[in-house]
């Protein structure tokens, strides 16, 4: 070893003796039992009482020492069977290769820092992990719809998440993450039920769902909690009739005024002979109609909700085209003719679900029939197509429809009525059978 290296016992030996080091930095190489142990570099101030040997005022840099004897075997140079030991003066430069001071700095420096990068980095991931195990389902449920929904769904649906977001901080404001299991998460539902129908509790265990399988995925939670979820709810509310018969819808149309400046009557009838959505027909502008194929192109809809403006259609399924009859293609290519052609016709200043709601209202009252909300309309347009004959699948694609499931799950009743129908019509053709 280049330099002189001064020894704890100033007699050019390493050996393992109690000894009570202070005040300033020492390399030690402590006993371990009966061979010599762990290397550790002692900073100034640090008082320990052991079995060690020791390094001090070398001119060695001592980082670089440090390192290089953390990773140097000193059983071949052990010498002594009391008291183990190793005199430097027997191996001189072979013991450790020393290169020039300022590398020995470079090396000891790149080494300790090294060091304190992993150190920090155990410590956070340390800390990540806790902080993991410690989050509340509230919290974590929060961050992921800020990470997964916002952006990516409309608007209204965002809303329904935080809803739900709400609901949970109501129900299960100090659950932990980590201590969700099927038992937490079926009182979780069960609670939730208590205050709802079951319809409304499956839509709140969805979006639970997707959350807490992908916690799941990230080794917060060990199993799926959600498997074999079971779905309660409150006895649903009588409903009110949602839409009219043919004979109703007739009354109620002849009982509009439609005159030649655009009101919401002619809101109410595009939506009566079309199915559309009361948003996409606020979306409606001049070039959305073909008059000579007869149709109105839905690829947009009006934010009426919030501050009004173009956006997206429900699904990519509601992009679709509606056929008209050429009656109300005769009255609206007149109606609209001068109308700038990407300006919604309907929209003129802010406008309100309420509004068209309590215009309907009072028209069902002076027709002398039940009353049926604007979304009642679409309803309505869609029971007349299925009594008339017409298949789930061509009502799914004018109404705009997801999947088939959809308007079989929204029209179930009619389509029970329906059945009955079949049924009586077979046994009629059955009977006529010789």
């Amino acid at each position: 070893m280049n330099g002189t290296n001064e020894l704890y016992d100033a007699n050019g030996v390493i050996g393992f003796t109690n000894m009570n080091i202070q005040t300033e930095d020492y390399i030690t190489i402590i006993k371990d039992g009966s061979g010599v142990g762990r290397v550790r570099l002692l900073p100034k101030g640090t008082s320990f009482i052991g079995t060690m040997g020791a390094i001090r005022n070398t001119t060695v840099d001592l980082d670089y020492l440090f390192y290089v004897l953390l990773n140097t075997d000193f059983s071949k140079h052990i010498s002594g069977a009391t008291i183990p030991h190793i005199y430097f003066s027997d191996y001189g430069e072979n013991l450790i290769d020393v290169p020039n001071s300022k590398e020995q700095v470079q090396i000891g420096a790149f080494f300790r820092n090294l060091d304190n990068l992993i150190t920090l980095h155990q410590r956070k991931c340390e800390i990540g992990t806790k902080m993991k195990n410690e989050i509340l389902f509230k919290d974590y449920f929060s961050q992921w719809i800020q990470m997964y929904k916002e952006g990516a769904v409309r608007k209204v649906t965002l809303n329904k998440y935080y809803l739900t977001l709400n609901w949970v901080g109501r129900i299960a404001p100090n659950l932990k993450t980590c201590e969700i299991t099927r038992f937490t998460y079926q009182l979780l539902l069960n609670e939730y039920a208590e205050y709802h129908e079951r319809q409304t509790t499956m839509d709140f265990h969805h979006q639970l769902k997707g959350a807490i399988l992908d916690a799941v995925d990230e080794g917060i939670i060990t199993n799926d909690p959600t498997r074999k979820a079971i779905i309660k709810g409150r006895k649903p509310k009588e409903k009110k009739i949602k839409y009219l018969n043919q004979f109703q819808l007739q009354t109620l149309l002849s009982n509009l005024e439609l005159g030649n400046e655009m009101s919401l009557d002619w809101v109410i009838l595009i939506i009566a002979k079309t199915g559309i959505r009361y948003s996409e027909a606020l979306g409606l502008t001049p070039q959305d109609f073909d008059y000579v194929n007869q149709t109105i192109s839905i690829n947009k809809t009006w934010d009426y909700k919030s501050n009004g403006g173009f956006q997206e259609t429900k699904n990519k399924s509601s992009n679709r085209k509606v056929q008209l009859d050429w009656k109300t293609v005769t009255q609206f290519s007149g109606l609209i003719k001068n109308t700038e052609i990407n300006k919604p016709i309907f929209i003129n200043g802010k406008t309100y679900n309420s509004t068209i709601n309590e215009f309907l209202k009072r028209l069902c009252m002076k027709s002398n029939l039940p009353f049926i909300s604007v979304h009642g309309l679409r309803h309505t347009h869609a029971s007349l197509l299925l009594f008339s004959g017409v298949s789930i699948a061509s009502v799914a694609r004018r109404l705009g429809h997801a999947s088939i499931t959809t308007t079989q799950r929204t029209y179930l009743h009619i389509i029970n009525e329906l059945e009955n129908k079949d049924i009586d019509q077979v046994m009629r053709l059955l009977s006529g059978l010789s």
